[in-house]
């Protein structure tokens, strides 16, 4: 999936809080997948990075996947196509959620 266009549709904007733990402030815009189905049976999650406002729906490219060993989910970083992050810049970006986990960058 790394390299492929997708279309995220936002259900945690920039500038919003979880909807069950409330501490948790999104920093980034987060959302899904629209029809591929994640491993804990939801559809598959998403990081996007490079866009500083809150949106509804966003289509880029996926440029790397967040795999947690201590959990069944992974998630998808997306970015406009003609932006790239580090390892390093991905993990500062989503540090206010992956922090709670053991995480490992795929690029």
């Amino acid at each position: 999936m790394i390299g492929d266009i997708v279309t995220v549709t936002v259900d945690r904007p920039l500038g919003s809080y979880h909807p069950k733990h409330k501490d948790i402030y999104y920093p980034i815009n987060y959302g899904y997948v629209e029809g591929i189905m994640a491993p804990d049976g939801e559809e598959q999650d998403a990081y996007i990075l490079g866009i500083h406002e809150a949106v509804q729906r966003f289509t880029g490219k996926v440029i790397a996947m967040i795999h947690r060993f201590d959990d069944v989910e992974e998630k998808w970083v997306v970015c406009p196509e003609n932006m790239l992050f580090s390892k390093e810049e991905i993990t500062d970006a989503v540090r206010f959620q992956e922090q709670y986990f053991q995480t490992e960058i795929i690029m």
